[in-house]
């Protein structure tokens, strides 16, 4: 069956009741999805599901896959813009959170809905340094080994000793590091997207946990005077080119404070766009495109972007 056969032949009436029959986990239909993410914009899931662990995660994602429904796992919403057509098919809010801590040994474990956030200071209390630029990474585990999530000239690659992976042929493998094709802002999960990051493995440092902490008020201190904190955006619009950085292109470009509609790139980090004035996805797209197109116009750089656009961008809206 194709995609757009399977789209079709969704029944999100059945197919919901069917997933809390058998999986025992609630479904919603016609889901709004602006509030599950970080720029708060984007229509509604035809049928909408939140998992709070692995159990949950593997068993709906083989539910979905042995009946080809369309399938879209969201983390904390972060790096991600849905458009305003909502997404078709069944959208699954992972929020598996389980973690343990191997302070013998110095490995942090941690399913694949933990917040990068929480995972730097979990393991800051455990005297255990290495994931502190987490802090500033707003997604999961899951999202930041599937994007090699970095910060603070430091990434998922540096730390992370392996993942567990619900693979595509339905098997299950812990992949060690050196199997996760993991290179800036990229890893195998983008070019096998039925691969599911179920959990990973980080390897870490001992160190004194008030040293750490004294990291983790450096890295706050930084944001709060470098990113627009506290208004609805989806983190780094563009990868950075080689040798140089998107918000300084940007930025040369004249483009800070550019807006369309209710979006706008960042006064305070170019690189930015931020959703101050209830904007849509479409306002977003439209800002993002126009400074990928200036600076290719201006500099002669092509900028990757590092949002993912999500759902029906077909459709009016």
């Amino acid at each position: 069956m194709t995609a757009a056969a399977a789209e079709a032949a969704f029944d999100a009436a059945a197919i919901g009741t069917a997933i809390q029959r058998r999986i025992g986990v609630k479904t919603s239909r016609d889901e709004p999805l602006a509030r599950f993410t970080t720029m708060r914009v984007g229509g509604p899931a035809d049928l909408f599901a939140t998992v709070h662990n692995v159990h949950e995660l593997r068993a709906i994602v083989r539910f979905a896959r042995s009946r080809e429904i369309p399938l879209t796992l969201l983390g904390r919403g972060s790096d991600v813009v849905i458009a305003d057509a909502g997404i078709r098919g069944l959208v699954v809010q992972n929020r598996a959170e389980g973690s343990r801590i191997d302070e013998a040994g110095a490995r942090y474990t941690a399913e694949s809905g933990v917040p990068m956030a929480r995972a730097a200071t979990e393991t800051q209390k455990a005297g255990l340094s290495g994931l502190e630029f987490g802090l500033a990474i707003p997604g999961t585990v899951g999202g930041a080994v599937w994007a090699n999530a970095g910060a603070h000239e430091n990434d998922v690659a540096a730390v992370v000793d392996s993942a567990d992976v619900l693979l595509g042929d339905g098997s299950e493998a812990r992949l060690p590091a050196a199997d996760l094709g993991l290179t800036y802002r990229d890893s195998r999960f983008k070019a096998e997207p039925a691969d599911v990051v179920l959990g990973a493995t980080f390897r870490l440092e001992t160190a004194d946990a008030a040293t750490i902490a004294g990291r983790l008020d450096e890295i706050r201190k930084w944001r709060r005077e470098h990113q627009p904190l506290g208004i609805p955006s989806a983190g780094s619009a563009f990868r950075n080119p080689p040798g140089d950085s998107a918000g300084r292109l940007i930025d040369e470009a004249g483009l800070k404070g550019f807006r369309v509609g209710g979006a706008a790139i960042s006064e305070k980090h170019a690189n930015f766009i931020v959703n101050d004035q209830k904007g849509t996805a479409a306002d977003v797209r439209a800002v993002l495109d126009r400074a990928r197109d200036e600076v290719s116009r201006r500099f002669g750089v092509e900028l990757v972007p590092e949002i993912q656009f999500l759902g029906d961008w077909g459709s009016a809206g």
